[in-house]
């Protein structure tokens, strides 16, 4: 975990409000998350994305694909959920999904660096900020569950047009691929099927694995 703070390194000038700088400083310290990379690779470049990159695809995709959600979804609230959902990782860093390593102990990594980043802010903002954070985790209201679902879409889509992606780490296969298929379904049935098109001629064309046996 990183302890030093971007605004430590050069303060603010004197007279700001308090709490103007307490957000200031907050908005600072999130420019961090353009640092985190993840395991999928750009659709167009030859890099892996970062994690503001990310959760930018998600609001935009939150925007346009609303209309398939399982459920009427307030997509200014689904988009605020996904804005947010990966902040965490600023402190707590990417676990990638088909490395078992990489999962072990991430809740906790996660609700500590939550406890950390959060309370940067005003007290309000910052009940406000954790809550929403919260309700992406937990994953039961109707917005959650869509945004849940294009945060496991997203990536398929880039392993798609790479043919192959994250499908070719060594924890994946048909079945940890299809178990990420299950929680587009759960937000919308359309998108599923979009989905479970991409694992199958994925499958088809070699660039995933099958079940072991």
């Amino acid at each position: 975990m990183d302890d030093d703070l971007i605004m430590d390194r050069s303060p603010l000038p004197p007279g700001i409000d308090e709490r103007l700088a307490a957000q200031l400083g907050f908005i600072a310290e999130v420019d961090k998350l353009k640092t985190i990379l993840r395991a999928s690779p750009l659709a167009a470049a030859d890099r892996r994305e970062n994690d503001a990159e990310h959760s930018w695809h998600l609001a935009l995709m939150v925007m346009l694909l609303a209309e398939y959600a399982n459920e009427p979804i307030d997509v200014g609230h689904a988009m605020r959920l996904v804005v947010i959902h990966d902040l965490v990782e600023i402190y707590a860093g990417d676990s990638p999904v088909f490395d078992p390593a990489a999962v072990v102990g991430q809740q906790e990594r996660e609700e500590a660096a939550a406890d950390r980043l959060f309370t940067l802010l005003p007290d309000d903002q910052a009940r406000w900020i954790r809550a929403l954070w919260d309700e992406f985790e937990a994953g039961q209201t109707p917005e959650a569950r869509f945004c849940k679902a294009m945060d496991r879409l997203e990536p398929m889509l880039l392993n798609w047009v790479n043919r192959g992606g994250t499908w070719q780490m060594p924890g994946a296969n048909e079945t940890t691929v299809r178990a990420r298929e299950a929680g587009v379904v759960a937000g919308s049935t359309v998108l599923g099927g979009a989905t479970d098109a991409l694992v199958t001629h994925g499958l088809a064309n070699g660039w995933i694995r099958p079940a072991p046996e």
